[in-house]
């Protein structure tokens, strides 16, 4: 996939969030997050913790700490994670790692790239958690194995 790891599982855990916080005053559990979509507790935390750093989400130490969505699943984008995951050069940058590629000096996958990645930041921008998180209550998708 385009994305690394660490951003394929914090959007996976961000609507997992969506999904099954059903108060959001109450923190969900990261050992839950982590057992019921078979990712490393220890990696989902460092996710979590940039994810927190960005105040997209919040969380609480103890026995009855773990994560909560930091504002309404509504208002967050999927652009909002990635960017806070991957930074903002996914989008800007060259997919084969060239400096200075554009277009008055493109790279053999500058014209293809740049159309798939229009397309990939708009589908970021405008869905939002509680819009992935219906589709999975509508239609049945998965977020893990």
């Amino acid at each position: 996939m385009l994305f690394s790891k660490g951003c394929e599982y914090g959007l996976r855990a961000m609507i997992y969030v969506a999904t099954h916080g059903e108060d959001p005053d109450e923190f969900v559990p990261i050992r839950r997050i982590s057992k019921e979509l078979d990712i490393s507790f220890h990696f989902l935390t460092k996710i979590f913790q940039q994810l927190n750093e960005e105040r997209i989400i919040e969380s609480y130490r103890g026995p009855r700490g773990g994560i909560r969505l930091a504002r309404p699943a509504s208002k967050i984008r999927l652009m909002e994670i990635v960017v806070a995951l991957e930074g903002p050069g996914l989008f800007s940058e060259c997919v084969m790692g060239l400096p200075g590629c554009g277009d008055l000096a493109p790279c053999p996958l500058h014209d293809g790239w740049s159309e798939q990645r229009d397309r990939l930041a708009g589908l970021l921008k405008s869905m939002t958690l509680a819009e992935a998180s219906r589709q999975i209550a509508a239609e049945g998708l998965r977020i893990g194995p």
